[in-house]
């Protein structure tokens, strides 16, 4: 990174701000943006569709959802008398050109947790600051920031329970800041790219059409959190193993992207049990969910190897299956179980899978068919709109029982017994398995007991599943007694 040296002191008082966005794509509660405001110096708002190396790239979900996120925050900016630069490239060089132009003397920026975020920001800040450049980064992403979270040992916590416990007395005085009203522009901006140049939303062929359940920005953030609070949080507890009824907030894909801050929701929930709005057992719960998001990016922060490697080392040495057939009918929803079939067909046509059946397909994948999780982590990066690295990959070694506070591997789901236990009508699996439509409730989620009596389009992949369950629990066993 290159950036001219400022040796006019006044200049550097007075030049232009740059708030670089990243997984903060809003205006309320944005500490980077509040702070730019409050300077009255003229704010220039940049997003980096990043290409630094080492930095995963996006999912092709998750490009979708960028691309109407950013176009709600431009919208948003608009209104506040500014706008969105769009560029991309490499961040160092993209940020090195925009403060050459614009004659800016102050980055500002959210922070983010990942070891790759955090190598590229810290490279940057250094270059800035040897350069005169004022740089500072803010907390908008977590309710906790990974160090301050600490056990009596002054060490991380690898056990989510004690983790909650201490965060929660970190939480007495949570404060949300408002949008601000305007933002002083630039006298002349720097070079913008187009949205629609760079061609987040995908065509030839157009496979988000069954994406319109959602609605990216940080209207439909806050609009999704009230209606959750208005409503499915109560029962939250049960309801939320149910994937055939709509019960869960649907916040994550917000979340991720920064459309919405944790402490808003925080508070929100909170605000809403407090006044008798929302049941407070089930607001607990809710928020417990909040906080095993925290405790993924806590771990992830501090175990950075977490993304290649497991937790626990002894798992190094699993004996994992090479069976690319096994592994696409997965990804297709063609396993010839009924619930497994049903999350990975929703996941295909929606961006997003009812968390219930995440654990339930990714056991299966590990378990059953003896597939890496670092094969199935990647198929939900790049079809899941809430594609969060660190809880992606946290849930997986999760399931595969090598994580931080993770299930034992032993723990293997049986698909027959999860889906009569969280499904028992078929009303998930008949809406993403049509061909089951007309099977009665008693063998819906085994077809393969009335095989004969199956429609034509359902018996190639019911009339018998692609592993038998007790054999491949048998299998994954010993696989795991091989250890």
């Amino acid at each position: 990174m290159q950036v001219r040296k400022n040796s006019d002191d006044s200049k550097a008082t007075e030049g232009a701000i740059i708030v670089w966005f990243r997984n903060d794509l809003r205006i309320a509660d944005n500490p980077a943006l509040r702070h730019a405001e409050g300077s009255g110096r003229p704010v220039i708002c940049l997003y980096i569709l990043d290409e630094t190396p080492g930095i995963r790239p996006m999912g092709a979900a998750s490009l979708w959802w960028l691309d109407k996120s950013l176009k709600n925050l431009g919208e948003s900016l608009e209104k506040l008398g500014n706008k969105l630069v769009l560029r991309k490239g490499v961040a160092a060089q993209v940020l090195d050109d925009v403060i050459a132009h614009a004659g800016a003397t102050c980055v500002l920026w959210n922070r983010l947790y990942d070891k790759a975020s955090i190598d590229r920001d810290t490279l940057i800040k250094a270059d800035l600051k040897d350069a005169g450049v004022d740089c500072q980064s803010f907390n908008a992403g977590l309710l906790n920031e990974p160090w301050t979270v600490q056990n009596g040992s002054k060490q991380p916590y690898k056990v989510f329970t004690p983790y909650w416990r201490a965060a929660r007395e970190h939480l007495a005085h949570v404060i949300v800041e408002s949008a601000p009203k305007t933002l002083k522009a630039p006298e002349h901006f720097p070079r913008t790219e187009s949205l629609s140049g760079w061609g987040l939303h995908p065509t030839k062929p157009d496979w988000s059409r069954g994406f319109d359940l959602w609605t990216p920005g940080e209207a439909g953030a806050l609009e999704r959190l009230d209606d959750f609070l208005s409503g499915p949080v109560d029962g939250y507890g049960e309801k939320r193993d149910i994937p055939g009824v709509e019960a869960t907030s649907g916040l994550s894909p917000h979340l991720h992207f920064g459309e919405i801050g944790p402490r808003q929701v925080w508070l929100a929930a909170r605000n809403a049990a407090e006044h008798g709005d929302a049941p407070a057992a089930e607001v607990e719960k809710f928020l417990s969910e909040v906080g095993w998001r925290e405790f993924n990016h806590s771990i992830l922060f501090h175990w950075p190897e977490l993304l290649t490697r497991n937790f626990k080392p002894e798992f190094d040495g699993f004996p994992w299956a090479k069976d690319h057939a096994a592994f696409e009918a997965w990804t297709k929803g063609e396993t010839g179980y009924p619930i497994v079939d049903a999350g990975m067909r929703e996941l295909w046509a929606t961006g997003f899978m009812h968390n219930r059946v995440r654990m339930i397909v990714a056991s299966f994948l590990i378990k059953h068919l003896l597939v890496d999780w670092r094969e199935g982590e990647a198929w939900f990066w790049d079809t899941l709109v809430d594609a969060d690295l660190a809880s992606n990959v946290g849930n997986w070694q999760w399931v595969a029982g090598s994580g931080a506070d993770a299930s034992p591997y032993f723990r293997i789901f049986n698909p027959i017994a999860q889906g009569e236990k969280f499904d028992p009508r078929g009303v998930y699996v008949r809406r993403w398995v049509p061909e089951l439509a007309g099977v009665p409730d008693e063998v819906i989620h085994k077809p393969w007991e009335r095989a004969l009596h199956l429609p034509a389009d359902a018996k190639r992949l019911y009339g018998k599943p692609i592993v038998e369950h007790g054999k491949a629990r048998e299998r994954a066993m010993e696989a795991y007694r091989s250890l």
